[in-house]
């Protein structure tokens, strides 16, 4: 069964992803949302645990969020999709090659690499299986993935002038090794370390202010 890992690691994707080239309106990110794919199959969906679309609006009213997206009524595939591998999981979803199965007259789906690979053809596939702490990053090339080597588990994507890799650190209170976002200057902080950052200015600069003979509280804003 799946523990809380699983939401704190998508919640810090979606909060650290904020590339330069692409406004937050202009870009669609989702984890654990239904990803349809086969119009002739409608009912047939993968659930990426984490995934971007670029070019496709970020919905800004409640009463209109998405439930799922559909490939063939949005017009645009995933850029990025991301798997959090455990035991259970990881046979599944990096299978391969096992198309339309046809098992006593019963139509199986797909696997997710299937369909990641040769139905939506997904620039990018990255799992991260965080019990052994094994990143890897599959990339399109002639219409098939291939692994991509990832020195120091950082992989940079020019297009987003944004990396993704692994961070040691504590994030919701949890220490741990965390798949996260960075650009040229490093990595991206959260709301809560840009707050941090903020208070540690404001006290420092409090404290020259004390030093000079001044009230920082009756300075005038």
């Amino acid at each position: 069964m799946r523990d809380e890992f699983y939401r704190i690691q998508t919640d810090l994707l979606t909060e650290t992803c904020q590339p330069k080239s692409y406004l937050p309106e202009n870009m669609f990110l989702a984890s654990g949302l239904k990803l349809y794919y086969n119009p002739t199959q409608n009912e047939w969906y993968k659930r990426p645990d984490w995934y971007m679309v670029l070019g496709r609006k970020r919905v800004t009213q409640q009463e209109n969020l998405r439930h799922y997206y559909v490939k063939w009524e949005e017009n645009v595939s995933p850029f990025l999709v991301i798997e959090l591998l455990s035991p259970d999981t990881a046979s599944e979803d990096l299978a391969k090659n096992l198309r339309g199965l046809r098992l006593r007259g019963i139509t199986q789906q797909p696997t997710k690499w299937d369909v990641y690979e040769n139905i939506l053809r997904i620039p990018f596939y990255i799992t991260y299986d965080r019990y052994i702490q094994d990143l890897q990053v599959f990339t399109m090339c002639g219409g098939t993935y291939y692994p991509t080597e990832i020195p120091e588990n950082r992989f940079w994507l020019g297009k987003l002038s944004l990396g993704l890799g692994l961070w040691q650190g504590i994030y919701q209170g949890i220490s741990g090794l965390w798949l996260r976002w960075y650009d040229e200057s490093g990595w991206i902080p959260t709301l809560a370390e840009k707050a941090d950052a903020e208070s540690q200015r404001a006290d420092k600069l409090a404290a020259y202010l004390r030093s000079q003979g001044l009230d920082p509280d009756n300075i005038p804003v």
